[in-house]
């Protein structure tokens, strides 16, 4: 099996929240979020390399939160940047996986099926994105016009998304751009393609207090 290294993005603050502290630090069923994420993520593949990207100014509240949590498992924390692009891209520079997977801090529900699903593809795709269908009907808007578009042509991108590690690299050599919101669209500006795998409906990113409040439940409900 090919060695692992998963990086987990925490670079969020509380502002559509609406609360002072960062939503990755926000607790949910008595714990913060980010420590369900990581947890999740070790006991899938307790030994997969752990990076975390945090703003250099949370370093110290994290580690308030170990301690009081008793938060043990080993990982390394990288300074994030300005922009998401930047934080990645400090920690790939301690990567030391042939596989690299990225992760969102604040998404602690998705499952161990969407991890193996992403894992094995990865062994025969070189870049591998959890996506799950629409159920909702949509429009395309054009100014102050709009149509009705066909939404199985569509589907919601998770993550972890999951890479050969040289190419992952390689997409970071191309420089930022605020048009391209994740891995993987910088990885397909390199030419390479993007392989599909199903994720879980449950796999939410926590960013408004709804999503809180949800995860919640979803978390009392797997027991």
């Amino acid at each position: 099996m090919k060695t692992r290294s998963i990086i987990i993005t925490a670079g969020g603050t509380g502002q559509r929240m609406g609360t002072a502290q960062p939503k990755q630090f926000l607790l949910l069923n008595g714990k913060p979020v980010l420590m369900h994420t990581i947890e999740r993520l070790h006991k899938f593949s307790p030994e997969s390399q752990l990076l975390l990207t945090l703003p250099e100014a949370h370093h110290t509240d994290w580690h308030s939160l170990c301690e009081e949590h008793r938060f043990t498992i080993p990982l390394t924390v990288i300074s994030g940047g300005k922009e998401r692009y930047h934080s990645i891209k400090n920690a790939l520079d301690a990567c030391t996986g042939e596989l690299i997977a990225v992760h969102d801090g604040v998404r602690p529900l998705v499952s161990e099926a969407t991890l193996q699903r992403l894992f094995e593809a990865v062994e025969t795709h070189s870049a591998v994105i959890p996506v799950v269908a629409l159920k909702d009907s949509i429009r395309q808007v054009s100014g102050t016009n709009s149509h009705a578009v066909a939404r199985s042509d569509f589907r919601i991108v998770q993550t972890p998304q999951v890479f050969e590690a040289s190419v992952l690299r390689k997409a970071y050599e191309l420089p930022y751009s605020q048009n391209i919101t994740d891995d993987a669209g910088l990885v397909e500006a390199t030419g390479i393609a993007i392989h599909l795998v199903d994720g879980n409906e449950e796999n939410i990113k926590i960013t408004v207090p709804s999503d809180l409040v949800l995860a919640e439940g979803l978390l009392k409900s797997e027991g």
